[in-house]
C-alpha cells in the first residue's frame, strides 16, 4: 500500500467536498493518507481526519464579484505564513517519507512534489481550462486568460490530470482525463421528487433579493443567512447540511451561483438550475455558459425578477433535458486513481 500526502485547496468548499469523497477511498483501499488544507478545506475536513493546517491563498470577493487588486494585496501580506507553511509541508514529507502526492489545487504540496521528486497527481476541475478545448463568450476574454494562467501556474507538470465536469470537452493535453463529477454517497442514495417550491442558495451579498423573490408567485426556501424566518412567499432557513439536502431532493428548481458542486449535485438530481456566476469568476462563468447551452437551465448575470420568471416558465424544457443528462457515480475515477496510485507507487 502506498504513502500519499493529499493537498487540498482551502477557497470555497468543492475542494473539499471532492476531496473528502477520494480520500476515504484511499483510506478503504488500505492507503496511508496524510490532508494537508487551509481555510475552509481545513474546516470541512479536519473533523474526519487528522490534517495538517497551513496558510494558503484566498480570493476576494464583495457583492457577488471577485476583486483582483484586493486578492493580490491580501495574499501577498501572507506571504510570511506561506513560507512557514512550505517549511511545514517538507518537515512531513521528511518524516511520513510519501511515494505520491495528490493536489486539489493546492500549489504547496504541488511545488514540493517536483523539488523532492516525488510523483504528482492533479485531482480537480480547474484543468478542464489548460487542458481541453472549449466555446465561451468573447466578452470574457480577460478572465479566460487570468483563469488559464493561474491554474498553469498552481499546479503543473503532473503524472496525471483527473478533472472532472458535468460537460464534455476535447481533450487537448497528454495525460489529462476527464470523467463526471464526483459525488456525496447521501447524493447518490437520494431519491428525488418534484415539489412545489424553488431552492436558492447565496452569499450575504446579495442585494436586493427579497424585494425581486416577493413580486413573483412561488414559493421560495432560501439558504445563505443566518437565521430562520419567513417573509410572505420567502421562507429563509440556516445552514444545515442534512435539511439542504432534503429541500435539494425535494424542489422544483434551484437558484445558485455557478459552483461545481452544487450544480453536479442538482443534476444528478434532475433539478433545473439557474445559476449566477460570482462575476468575473470565469470557472463558474463557464459552467453557467454550458449548464444553458446543454439546455438544463439558464445563465444570468444578476438577480432580476425578468430573470428568474422567464427561468420559471421555462422549466418544463429544462426537465426534459434533464431526463437525459448522463448520471453516473464515482467508480470511473475511482478506478483510474487506483490504478495511477499502483503504477506511480512502485520505486
Amino acid at each position: 500500500m502506498a504513502k500519499i500526502i493529499y493537498g487540498v485547496a482551502g477557497e470555497g468548499s468543492g475542494h473539499a467536498s471532492r476531496s473528502k469523497i477520494l480520500i476515504e477511498h484511499l483510506l478503504g483501499q488500505g492507503h496511508q493518507v496524510k490532508v494537508v488544507s487551509h481555510d475552509k478545506g481545513y474546516e470541512n475536513l479536519s473533523p474526519y481526519f487528522d490534517v495538517l493546517k497551513i496558510s494558503g491563498l484566498r480570493m476576494t470577493y464583495k457583492h457577488n464579484q471577485l476583486h483582483y487588486v484586493e486578492t493580490l494585496f491580501a495574499n501577498l501580506l501572507k506571504l510570511p505564513g506561506l513560507q512557514r507553511s512550505f517549511q511545514k509541508i517538507k518537515n512531513l514529507i521528511e518524516e511520513f517519507a510519501p511515494q505520491i502526492i495528490i493536489s486539489d489545487f493546492e500549489p504547496l504540496t504541488a511545488l514540493i512534489a517536483h523539488l523532492k521528486n516525488i510523483s504528482l497527481i492533479s485531482v480537480d476541475n480547474q484543468h478542464q481550462l489548460t487542458n481541453t478545448r472549449f466555446s465561451y463568450p468573447r466578452e470574457y476574454l480577460e478572465e479566460a486568460v487570468l483563469a488559464k494562467t493561474v491554474s498553469r501556474l498552481m499546479v503543473y507538470r503532473t503524472k496525471a490530470y483527473l478533472v472532472t465536469s458535468f460537460f464534455n470537452t476535447p481533450i487537448t493535453h497528454a495525460r489529462t482525463y476527464l470523467f463526471p463529477p464526483i459525488l456525496r454517497q447521501e447524493v447518490l442514495e437520494a431519491r428525488p421528487s418534484q415539489g412545489n417550491f424553488v431552492l436558492i442558495y447565496v452569499n450575504s451579498n446579495f442585494s436586493d433579493l427579497v424585494d425581486v423573490l416577493e413580486k413573483i408567485g412561488k414559493q421560495f426556501v432560501v439558504y445563505g443567512i443566518s437565521s430562520n424566518k419567513k417573509i410572505k412567499n420567502i421562507t429563509f432557513k440556516k445552514p444545515s447540511q442534512k435539511e439542504f439536502l432534503e429541500d435539494l431532493t425535494h424542489c422544483q428548481a434551484v437558484i445558485a451561483t455557478a459552483g461545481l458542486s452544487l450544480i453536479s449535485e442538482a443534476l444528478y438530481l434532475g433539478k433545473p438550475y439557474l445559476a449566477i456566476p460570482v462575476k468575473h469568476q470565469f470557472e463558474q462563468i463557464l459552467n453557467a455558459y454550458y449548464l444553458e447551452k446543454l439546455g438544463y437551465g439558464k445563465f444570468l448575470k444578476e438577480i432580476t425578477r425578468e430573470g428568474i420568471e422567464s427561468f420559471l416558465f421555462d422549466l418544463p424544457f429544462y426537465d426534459r433535458n434533464l431526463l437525459k443528462y448522463k448520471r453516473s457515480d464515482n467508480r470511473q475515477i475511482f478506478n483510474k486513481l487506483d490504478s495511477l496510485i499502483q503504477k506511480y507507487s512502485i520505486k
